[in-house]
This record gives C-alpha cells, structure tokens and sequence, in this order.
C-alpha cells in the first residue's frame, strides 16, 4: 500500500511538471528528455511513472478536465452551461496547448468521462432529445474551443490608446480599398474598451438560446 501510495504521488509530480512545462513552452517542447531535464532525473525514470508520451498527454488531458468547473446541478440547464462553458474558458486559457488533445485520447481518463457524464445530464434535463443533446454538445464545445484558441492566437484583445500602434496597424493595408475594415479597426478594435473576449458570453448566450427554442 505505501509503494502504490509513493507511485501515485510520483505519477503526480510527473504530470504537474508536465503541465508547467506545456504551459510556459507549449506542446511541441515536451518530451520525455525535456520533462526529466526539468525534473533533474533521467528519462528512463520517467518510464516507472507513466508508461510513455501518450500516457502522459492522458493524464495531463484528465487534469484539464478536472480543472473544469461541471454544470451545478442545482441551476436551470441554461445556467448550469454557463457556468460550465466559463470555467472551460478560463481553463483553456491557462492550457492552450490542450484544446488540441481533450478530444482525441484513445484512453480517457476517470475525469474526463466524469465531465462529459455530467454535461451529457445537464443536456438531457434540459427535456432534448439525444439528436439534440449531441448537436447542443457538438455546437457548444466547438465554440468554447474554437474562441480558446482564436482569444490565444488574437494579435490584439484589448483596445489600445496608443494611437501610434493604432496607425501602424491602420497602415499595413489601403483605406480606399478596404473602408469597412479601416472603419473596423480605427473606431471599434483600437478604441479603449474594446475587448475581444466581451463576444463570448454574447455568443455564449445566442447558442443557449437557440439550443432552448430547439429543445421547446
């Protein structure tokens, strides 16, 4: 029991190394070399902990996951979504190398299933029928992944009064021939205030609706 307890808590430290690593450097500089550098043991020892590089992307995906806020059961279905789509945002946010991967395990892990289970209800309760719960499940997810990785990759957020990086950017393409972007950017993206991620709870709130008026 204490040599499967000291596995466990290794296997733990392997993964959070794992994790921190991905975080600061991104998914292409973790192997299994660059995960025992940061650890200050051999990759080999790693082997004891997790059986190899898929493993160790199963148990980092499980964490994600387990990171993610479930839908209270407690609030209307609708409400219960929000908080979830929110803390998924917030999650991926911190993770962006793993929107690629929360699909694609071969071998999902207990936190995983537990989330899907619990959206999966939550849909369900919502009185759709399971076309519907698939297509909820589908829509919704490719949003809150797809607004991750774009709010990741976004050049600009957040409005900007520097009006000298707001003409530099004006002037990388011609007015004349692009008007309704120049308008665009010169009095909405580069105003102060302007924040990108303001559009996902409006879209947030579109899809629920939409999803609500379907299930009706």
């Amino acid at each position: 029991m204490a040599d499967q307890a000291r596995r466990r808590l290794a296997r733990e430290t392997v993964l959070a190394a794992a994790m921190e690593l991905a975080d600061r450097e991104g998914l292409e500089a973790l192997t299994m070399r660059s995960l025992a550098d940061a650890l200050g043991t051999k990759p080999m020892t790693l082997y004891h902990h997790v059986p190899g590089k898929e493993a160790l992307l199963d148990g980092m995906v499980d964490i994600v996951f387990a990171e993610m806020e479930k839908p209270p059961v407690e609030l209307e279905w609708r409400d219960a979504m929000r908080v979830r789509c929110r803390s998924a945002r917030e999650v991926l946010a911190r993770h962006p190398w793993s929107v690629p991967l929360l699909e694609s395990r071969h071998h999902p892990g207990p936190e995983l299933l537990a989330h899907h289970e619990a959206v999966l209800a939550t849909l369900d309760r919502a009185g759709m029928p399971l076309p519907l719960v698939a297509h909820a499940y589908a829509v919704l997810d490719s949003f809150v992944y797809g607004f991750a990785m774009q709010e990741a990759n976004l050049a600009v957020q957040r409005g900007q009064e520097d009006a000298e990086l707001a003409g530099e950017i004006a002037s990388a393409f011609d007015p004349a021939a692009y008007p309704m972007l120049t308008r665009f950017a010169m009095e909405h993206a580069m105003q102060p205030g302007f924040n990108f991620g303001d559009s996902f709870d409006y879209g947030l709130d579109l899809l629920l609706d939409g999803l609500a008026r379907a299930a009706a």
